[in-house]
């Protein structure tokens, strides 16, 4: 079997998992080519909830609303189990816009995927991209520091997952452990999933973002304050960005770019209806996106150097 064949059959089964249609109908199939690029009549953009989330699809409406309306095209929301798809659905065209970690955003680029990061996810107006990977322990615990995990069952989130598994794996390094040697890793699944493994006593230590241990798993009564102690916290992460195909037909490209810089906020989406109430973007209940640029993303490339991880190299 040819290179070719076996990418389009990993494409396919790797896409079979975000329920998009079959692989032989990609998503620019309807759309000239005028200009040199893909225009196709519907737009697709793809995210993967940050938990057990069921409300992923309805986070991104006030963003995909407002992108309708900036592009004149339809645009469908597609739910991914894992950056993987996410990247390979984007590869294999069938994504036009995807809602990436900062980690799988960089595997992505590495992997020679031709994408540019419009914006990046901010918690709130004014803030800056980025957030920090919190290491927690159950309180009480006699582990005070990463160094005292060693030979301990130790909660990551998943192998892509920046907050929950990269970033702290550059803190074992720094402390002088072996982060596949040193301790018993295990992949959760998700950065809620992380944090009560830890508060059940599951894992001796956990690693999830920031807002997961301070705010939001307290706010759903599903853990109470103090119940876990962080022990760790990580340099600041890059936010998620919103990357746009490249090969899309450049007026087109340019719109989608300019409306996630500058309307998809919640005070632009709110003043024009295209949400209310609640109104978030993102299942973290974030304020909305800021422009970045790819250079923002060369601290997440420094861990990797650090890590030296395989999936560091897509």
């Amino acid at each position: 079997m040819s290179s070719r064949s076996r990418r389009i059959l990993s494409a396919c089964a790797v896409l079979s998992m975000i329920s998009l249609s079959a692989c032989g109908a990609s998503a620019d199939s309807s759309g000239d080519t005028a200009g040199g690029g893909r225009n196709p009549d519907k737009l697709v953009l793809s995210a993967i909830p940050t938990e057990d989330s069921t409300t992923l699809k309805q986070s991104f409406q006030g963003v995909i609303a407002m992108l309708e309306e900036e592009t004149g095209k339809q645009v469908t929301f597609q739910q991914a189990t894992s950056y993987a798809a996410i990247i390979e659905g984007q590869r294999a065209k069938k994504i036009d816009i995807a809602v990436y970690g900062p980690f799988s955003y960089v595997l992505a680029r590495n992997s020679g995927l031709e994408i540019k990061p419009a914006a990046a996810l901010v918690q709130t107006k004014g803030s800056k991209p980025g957030y920090r990977s919190y290491g927690i322990v159950k309180s009480g615990s006699d582990i005070k520091g990463l160094a005292d995990a060693e030979g301990e069952k130790v909660c990551f989130v998943e192998p892509n997952s920046t907050s929950g598994y990269l970033y702290p794996s550059a803190g074992f390094i720094e402390a002088g452990l072996k982060p596949k040697q040193d301790i018993e890793p295990v992949m959760a699944g998700g950065h809620d999933a992380s944090v009560l493994a830890v508060a059940n006593g599951q894992c001796e230590l956990g690693f999830a973002y920031e807002a997961m241990v301070e705010q939001q798993l307290i706010d759903r009564g599903e853990i109470e304050k103090g119940d876990v102690t962080t022990i760790w916290k990580s340099e600041v992460i890059p936010g998620s960005p919103a990357a746009v195909s490249s090969d899309l037909e450049t007026v087109l490209k340019n719109k989608i770019v300019k409306a996630l810089q500058e309307k998809a906020n919640v005070d632009y989406l709110k003043s024009q209806g295209f949400c209310d109430g609640n109104c978030s973007v993102g299942d973290q209940g974030n304020w909305g996106f800021v422009k970045v640029d790819d250079a923002l993303f060369d601290g997440v490339r420094k861990v990797c150097a650090t890590t030296k991880d395989k999936q560091c190299s897509g």
